[in-house]
């Protein structure tokens, strides 16, 4: 069961990685520094396989960066939860909803990526931070912390820090492109194919005609 969660989410976040929900702060890469002398409190982001992740500079090879993880739940034992998160334990650690705030060093952070540094002071509106009072921000949130795809992520961690608002434009592309199938009418009538398709398949039970009904009223009345 948990193999078929994680084969879904997996597919999911690359779908919507490539093709629906790039950050918008995308597009002007030409201005981000490749391999860069980083310095305590910048804000670091890499594209990893399935999603852009951000973490902030601590100095000293050190970067603190907010990773959903499966691991702190089966054990407590810090050797195995220090190596690198790899994608399957981030995957199950965002279907628990299980996350923290941990220190790594900047090679395990990009993952063998290449790192962009500062690159969203020129898409935010409000200006950064003291570079000190970035870092000492991230410090004093290391540890364990709840996990919310859309309300509380890494993106949601970087621009507390560095901006003074918990923000995320990844996030905010995710809920729009669902407001726009929402609002698209084509919806209702693909949802009552499908419903109707699994009738057929299935035959007539409550099971299978109260979503047929329900679901394309409910997006009827939401468009």
């Amino acid at each position: 069961m948990l193999d078929s969660l994680t084969f879904l989410f997996e597919k999911f976040f690359l779908f919507s990685n490539f093709y629906l929900f790039k950050s918008i702060w995308q597009g002007t890469e030409e201005c981000a520094v490749r391999c860069p002398m980083l310095r305590r409190g910048d804000l670091l982001e890499v594209q990893r396989t399935l999603f852009i992740h951000y973490g902030i500079y601590l100095g000293e090879n050190r970067v603190a960066h907010l990773m959903p993880d499966i691991m702190p739940i089966l054990t407590t034992e810090k050797q195995l939860i220090k190596p690198v998160v790899t994608n399957k334990r981030l995957i199950l650690g965002c279907i628990y909803r299980n996350a923290s705030i941990r220190v790594d060093s900047v090679e395990d952070f990009a993952y063998g990526a290449q790192i962009l540094v500062n690159d969203m002071d020129m898409k935010m509106k409000c200006q950064a931070l003291a570079s000190e009072d970035v870092a000492r921000r991230a410090e004093k949130l290391v540890g364990d912390i709840p996990y919310s795809l859309l309300w509380n992520n890494c993106e949601h961690f970087v621009t507390y820090c560095r901006y003074g608002t918990p923000v995320s434009q990844q996030t905010e592309r995710f809920c729009n492109c669902l407001k726009t199938i929402i609002r698209d009418q084509r919806s209702v009538a693909l949802t009552v194919g499908i419903g109707m398709l699994y009738i057929l398949c299935f035959g007539m039970a409550p099971s299978t005609t109260l979503p047929t009904i329900l679901i394309p009223f409910i997006l009827w009345m939401a468009g």
